[in-house]
């Protein structure tokens, strides 16, 4: 594991922040060029920050990895169209209507960030030589690594269209319903193409909703129209005990 200068708490401040940035920018070019074994010394050059400042924003080159991938990852959530979906979900008339457009702008906007798929194989990669990555990754937790769509799942949950008692559980389906199956597929260097990608997201959002919208009550009143009806009654989605 990469050791370095004993580190205090983080510098803060708007000046403190844009040096952050631009090590991030600086580690993220370099890792995509060179691999995990690029030097500390080499990203506070490309940053043009001394190593020492580096070290008191990230504690390690694990640490700053990690912010790396995770910057990239939550880029397409920044995006404002994205983050506008996302925002609006809680309080949409139409939640499917909503939900499946947001997710479209999501899939698009990670379809559309080749960083996101570089960094992936570069931590496949790398995870042999350097398993210390996969340790720090792990960490962070998935409401860590993407808080925008946990906030978007909490606000939900706390307003009552759905019942999530596990956001960090969600999180995990979610993004394998609707964003895993792309970075799979480009794992194996080819991709899904625009049709799939639509059924992925519509069935993706439709078997979530399904499971995670409260339970309606299975009322007398509703038996009693479905022997009216002469078909067998049945719970509206989600609506079973299972």
């Amino acid at each position: 594991m990469s050791a370095g200068p004993k580190q205090t708490a983080a510098p803060s401040g708007p000046r403190a922040e844009r040096k952050r940035l631009d090590i991030v920018r600086a580690a993220r070019t370099l890792f995509l060029r060179d691999g995990f074994g690029v030097g500390m010394d080499a990203i506070a050059a490309e940053a043009g920050v001394s190593k020492v400042t580096v070290y008191n924003h990230f504690g390690s080159k694990e640490a700053l990895f990690t912010a790396v991938v995770t910057g990239a990852l939550d880029e397409p959530l920044g995006d404002g169209d994205t983050a506008s979906a996302l925002a609006g979900l809680a309080d949409a008339e139409d939640l499917r209507g909503a939900f499946v457009d947001a997710a479209s702008t999501w899939v698009r906007a990670v379809r559309g960030n080749p960083d996101v798929i570089a960094l992936r194989n570069l931590v496949l990669a790398e995870q042999h030589r350097f398993p210390e990555l996969g340790h720090a990754w792990q960490e962070h937790g998935p409401t860590g690594h993407h808080p925008a769509v946990a906030e978007a799942l909490k606000a939900l949950n706390d307003k009552g269209r759905l019942a999530v008692p596990d956001i960090e559980t969600a999180l995990i389906q979610l993004y394998s319903l609707l964003v895993f199956p792309h970075l799979v597929f480009s794992h194996y260097g080819t991709a899904l193409d625009d049709v799939s990608t639509r059924r992925l997201i519509t069935h993706g959002v439709d078997m979530f909703l399904e499971y995670y919208t409260p339970k309606r009550p299975f009322s007398a009143l509703t038996r009693r129209r479905g022997r009216a009806s002469g078909f067998p009654s049945r719970p509206g989605p989600g609506a079973s005990g299972a």
